[in-house]
């Protein structure tokens, strides 16, 4: 039986198409309304170890509703609380969009996409992976090279549909990734260096990390830049004040949002965004994702 999830209203689905094209072929399903992936919930362990499963978040329009299987039904509670970190279930977004409204440029944005939701993840190294991966190129691009990891990654004991692996572990990829990912060498040697840190135990970092203590630990490892930890936090901090003004789709979105032409919106600087988004703290993860929505409707 389904489980409903409960939240504080709006919800805007659009997290779902955000979702849908990052999705790893054998490990996630998502479309509009729906978002299904594999998990293995390791307590830190790695992919063999743990409770294998998977679950399925679904919209109807008024109402989200969760189904899953585990193979130790006592991991339950652990689901739940990562389903909700990953469609930020406990955010208030009547407070949110009051705060972006103040600005005349985002007032008409949020009334029409109102409750934007700041995706988050269910593991963050994971997530620190596939920013990695993702640097620099296009999301498309990113999808295609972390579909060419899945011959590395550990066959689920739960396989669901045409899910039928969990995400490529750390240890998998710095074993393996030599042979399979494509791109700037130096770019390679960064992700497989900061993938042995993970598989060791070297590096962690999770929810209880603060973003002073993610800077601390992120910013002195090879290939990762402010952009990255940015990225980072608010996917798995939930940080609701990350702002990327050298992001090229924020950049673009806020000038398609001010009527600007493309090779208008190509000369705005990073400054001139940074000022724009400063009286919208703490909410300026939110303005994040509404700057690349519009981005990726134009």
């Amino acid at each position: 039986m389904a489980l409903e999830l409960a939240f504080t209203p709006p919800f805007d689905p659009g997290i779902f198409s955000f979702l849908a094209a990052r999705a790893v072929t054998g490990v996630e399903e998502a479309d509009a309304t729906s978002y299904a992936r594999t998990i293995a919930l390791t307590g830190g362990r790695g992919p063999m170890f743990g409770t294998h499963g998977w679950f399925r978040v679904s919209w109807d329009g008024t109402a989200l509703w969760l189904d899953f299987e585990l193979e130790d039904p006592s991991s339950t509670t652990d689901l739940l609380l990562a389903v909700r970190h990953l469609f930020n279930l406990d955010h208030d977004p009547v407070a949110a969009d009051a705060a972006l409204s103040a600005d005349p440029l985002l007032a008409p944005r949020v009334a029409a996409v109102p409750g934007i939701r700041l995706p988050g993840c269910v593991d963050s190294a994971e997530i620190l992976i596939r920013a990695m991966v993702g640097q620099q190129i296009t999301v498309a691009a990113a999808r295609t090279a972390l579909n060419q990891l899945m011959p590395l990654a550990t066959p689920s004991r739960l396989p669901h549909g045409t899910m039928t692996h969990v995400f490529a572990a750390p240890g998998e990829i710095a074993a393996g990734g030599r042979a399979i990912l494509r791109g700037p060498q130096r770019r390679i040697d960064s992700i497989l260096t900061v993938s042995a840190l993970l598989a060791n135990g070297t590096l962690a970092f999770g929810e209880q990390d603060t973003l002073d203590s993610l800077h601390e630990k992120l910013l002195p490892l090879p290939g990762i830049g402010p952009w990255t930890v940015g990225y980072v936090a608010m996917r798995v901090l939930g940080n609701s004040n990350i702002f990327l003004p050298t992001d090229a789709a924020v950049r673009n979105g806020y000038g398609l949002l001010r009527g600007d032409s493309p090779a208008e919106a190509r000369t705005i600087k990073a400054a001139e965004l940074a000022r724009m988004a400063a009286p919208l703290q703490p909410w300026q993860s939110y303005l994040t994702l509404h700057l690349w929505r519009v981005a990726g409707e134009k």
